[in-house]
């Protein structure tokens, strides 16, 4: 598929616009009043503001994140994608998923998948000659991922632009579209995907509730959620050093590596101000999942929920 081809809805809130300028009538307009890491703000502000950290650290996006979590997040993403279990045909929406890393995995996932698939195809077909071994082999081959397709959904321009840069300098293309579009009011059709997946985004949506009812409506019947986020730590000595790192090291490694204090110490703020896994696992099901669970990777810093649309 073509970058932004998929079909759906339009997207009204795709990108935030200009900020309310005023008095009292204006921060009232703009809605009630939330969180921005520990300061307090409307929930315009609070959206511009997000938006406004994302394209400050879009460039070094990947770099701060092996700096900050000494490379881990790539084996809680690995375990994400194993939890999944794609198999070819998954349609998968990835949500704010800019830099493509969930896109990238399912699409190796479902090739290693594929390739199992044909080999045992083969070993089944003994009494074939060369010419058609040859040419299933062939055939097979051109359709690597088995009509899957990964979507990759993010409100920020500068996230998807990376990710686009990305998947072209590392040779993805098949089976993966990019798309501009707002968690809160996706611009795609009911009951469309297999699986939503959204990493390390969800804490940073204005609305988590109205991002888990989008997520519900555009997953099929049967259509799996899964959430990785970081959570919070239950041993309180553990939980101590994990603040300490977070507060005293991550911003400064912030300045150091992109140049930006600020982004990072929100970042780390904005883990502190997320709801703990008991409070999220209700707020998934209020919004009509079944089954809903999670799994603590690493005592809880991160956590994966899931939840099926029954």
């Amino acid at each position: 598929a073509a970058p932004g081809s998929v079909p759906g809805r339009s997207n009204r809130s795709a990108v935030p616009g200009p900020s309310p300028v005023g008095g009292t009538g204006a921060r009232l307009a703009a809605g009630p009043e939330m969180h921005f890491g520990f300061q307090t703000v409307t929930e315009e502000e609070r959206r511009e503001k997000i938006y406004q950290v994302f394209e400050n650290v879009a460039k070094k996006y990947d770099v701060m994140n092996d700096s900050m979590t000494l490379g881990i997040h790539r084996v809680w993403k690995d375990i994400l994608v194993h939890k999944m279990n794609p198999c070819p045909g998954t349609l998968l929406l990835d949500v704010a998923g800019g830099t493509g890393d969930i896109a990238f995995r399912f699409i190796n996932y479902v090739r290693s998948v594929r390739q199992r698939q044909l080999q045992r195809k083969l070993k089944h077909h003994q009494n074939l000659s060369w010419q058609e071994i040859f040419e299933s082999y062939q055939k097979d081959e051109f359709n690597s991922l088995g009509d899957s397709q990964v979507v990759v959904c993010d409100i920020n321009r500068e996230m998807l632009k990376v990710g686009k840069q990305k998947a072209e300098h590392l040779g993805y293309s098949e089976g993966l579209s990019w798309v501009l579009g707002n968690a809160e009011e996706l611009p795609f059709d009911d009951d469309k995907f297999d699986v939503y997946t959204i990493a390390f985004g969800i804490r940073n949506v204005t609305r988590i509730d109205l991002a888990l009812q989008e997520a519900y409506r555009v997953l099929k019947p049967g259509g799996r959620f899964l959430c990785l986020e970081f959570s919070h730590v239950s041993n309180p000595l553990l939980s101590r050093l994990y603040d300490l790192y977070s507060f005293q090291v991550i911003p400064v490694l912030g300045e150091v590596i992109a140049g930006d204090w600020r982004s990072y110490q929100y970042l780390v703020e904005s883990i502190r101000q997320f709801p703990p896994q008991e409070e999220l696992k209700v707020m998934i099901e209020d919004a009509g999942f079944f089954k809903v669970d999670y799994e603590n990777l690493n005592f809880g810093i991160v956590a994966i929920h899931s939840g099926f649309k029954l």
